[in-house]
């Protein structure tokens, strides 16, 4: 059976860690994407402000086109 995916870029945030900046992306993209298949971390950043730390994860994501 032949498929195709599409990959769209989706960055997600976190005061406390990349590994919960990755999860709330994800997450946050499956509630409307359906037949999500790869998430792939593209970068790790952590943007400054006021003092604080929010760390970025930049995600490629990948989900089934459905017939």
């Amino acid at each position: 059976m032949d498929s195709v995916y599409k990959v769209i870029e989706i960055i997600g945030t976190s005061e406390r860690s990349w590994e919960e900046a990755a999860r709330t992306a994800v997450e946050k993209a499956s509630q409307s994407l359906k037949d999500l298949r790869v998430a792939e971390v593209k970068e790790l950043d952590i943007r400054l402000e006021d003092g604080k730390l929010f760390y970025r994860t930049k995600l490629n994501v990948s989900f089934k086109y459905l017939d």
